[in-house]
């Protein structure tokens, strides 16, 4: 059985940092592209980041809101994506998801929520102003 476990919310104020992790297990996901989502209280859920893999390696992407602030990494022997999230802002307070492709290899669309098959249970991150 597939299953996301993510870990590392918590409360931290404005400008703090946190490090979430997504760990797979009951497959690997060495060639599937693993992505980060949020939802807010009466918000809908939305695209943070993700990596992906290529022939030439992983690279990442970023929503507007996140980038230069957040890094969205993996490793690969621990079956593991973490999202490290800095410079954090009110607006960042959300439950996070990780969700993972079930299709190995690269596709050019990684940001909907219709494009991942997998998903985890979700960590709430607060982030006081």
């Amino acid at each position: 059985q597939v299953q996301l476990v993510e870990s590392g919310g918590g409360l931290v104020q404005a400008g703090g940092s946190l490090r979430l992790s997504c760990a797979a297990s009951g497959r690997t996901f060495a060639r599937n592209a693993i992505a980060w989502f949020r939802q807010a209280p009466g918000k809908e859920r939305e695209f943070v980041a993700a990596n992906r893999w290529s022939n030439w390696g992983y690279t990442a992407r970023y929503a507007d809101s996140v980038q230069g602030r957040f890094t969205c990494s993996r490793d690969i022997a621990k079956n593991t994506v973490y999202l490290q999230m800095n410079s954090l802002k009110s607006e960042d307070t959300a439950v996070y998801y990780c969700a993972a492709r079930s299709i190995e290899g690269y596709s050019d669309s990684y940001y909907a929520i219709s494009d991942y098959y997998y998903w985890g249970q979700g960590t709430q991150v607060t982030v006081s102003s």
